[in-house]
């Protein structure tokens, strides 16, 4: 062979002249088939393995009907929020054998339903969305396309058959009473006003603690950007020109913090002395902010774990009505940092 000719794979046929048996017996010992005596399939595995044989994906995919990929539509790829997610689903998908498509699709339903349109036309066997804007409305496209699809942290009103999402009324509670038991009485919550439902909800908790302990809802401590730093920045300028400047603020997510905490920064607010603030995800840099960032813990690797698991159930027929989990909901956890105190003034 010369230098620049590659070696020929290892087919099937030649793992099945190795061990002596007929190819087709090779494939369906290497799809775990119980119609191979255990000892022979042991047998084509290890001499499989030894020879180097890889199976073909268009092969396989010609023999399942399956193109083993799996289709993730991002609100963001460039958030990291979505990417920690993505490792989870990929931890799973490789785990079995798929291999993940990653689409980003902006803030627009239309956009989105486009997107997930077109990865149903490359065929792949199922498809998660984060961040929905479109929600219920899969229920149709679903049955229609002939493919599942699992929503993660769906942002539309109403619920979806299949979905994994954090029980955001329970973390914007306890973020809020962690501020109230501190002492905190004027606290303003700074939401994102393409939140939808999830902005929704956390207004909801945060509502929620504020009531259960008597301190009445004010509508001037509320204030709305759009979920990332400078927008955020922006609306914590109003809050804190106003003459009920807030001793805290609880703010939709941990990127609205961050412009919190610049805004704060330039007026020169001593934080958490004169200004505590929570977010709300835990992204990986809150431990690194000045001050670090007291916020609410998303498990979002296992949320991407779980949805590709419900995904796997639904590829492997398991529609029933009492099917387990359909709605998956994890409770988020209060991480304590030095970006909250009891006020001073």
């Amino acid at each position: 062979m010369g230098p620049l000719e590659k070696k020929r794979p290892v087919s099937i046929k030649d793992v099945a002249r190795a061990v002596g048996v007929s190819h087709p017996t090779v494939s369906r010992a290497l799809r775990g088939s119980p119609r191979v005596l255990a000892g022979t399939a042991l047998e084509i595995r290890r001499v499989a393995e030894a020879m180097g044989y890889k199976p073909s994906a268009v092969a396989r995919s010609l023999v399942t009907q399956k193109s083993w990929t799996i289709g993730v539509v991002m609100a963001s790829i460039a958030d990291p929020f979505y990417g920690e997610i993505a490792s989870g689903i990929e931890d799973v998908a490789t785990a079995n054998g798929y291999s993940v498509i990653l689409a980003n699709s902006p803030i627009d339903p239309a956009r989105e339903v486009a997107v997930v349109r077109s990865l149903q036309e490359r065929r792949v066997d199922g498809i998660l969305v984060t961040a929905s804007r479109v929600g219920e409305a899969y229920i149709s496209i679903s049955s229609e396309m002939c493919i599942p699809i699992v929503l993660i942290n769906n942002q539309h009103d109403g619920e979806f058959v299949y979905s994994v999402s954090i029980d955001n009324v329970h973390g914007a509670r306890v973020a809020t009473s962690h501020l109230i038991e501190l002492g905190h009485k004027a606290i303003a919550y700074l939401g994102d006003r393409l939140g939808f439902q999830t902005d929704k909800e956390r207004m909801a908790g945060y509502r929620e603690a504020l009531a259960a302990h008597n301190i009445p809802f004010d509508e001037r401590l509320v204030a709305y950007g759009n979920g990332l730093p400078e927008d955020s920045a922006a609306a914590a300028r109003g809050l804190l020109n106003s003459p009920q400047r807030p001793t805290a603020i609880f703010c939709y997510n941990d990127m609205s913090a961050m412009g919190v905490m610049e805004e704060a920064r330039g007026r020169g607010l001593r934080m958490p002395e004169e200004l505590s603030l929570v977010g709300f995800d835990d992204l990986f840099f809150t431990r690194y902010l000045q001050p670090s960032l007291t916020t609410i813990r998303q498990p979002k690797t296992e949320m991407g774990r779980d949805a590709m698991k419900l995904l796997l159930s639904l590829l492997a027929g398991d529609t029933a009505a009492d099917t387990p989990k359909r709605q998956v909901s994890v409770q988020g956890e209060l991480v304590v940092r030095f970006s909250t105190m009891p006020p001073t003034r």
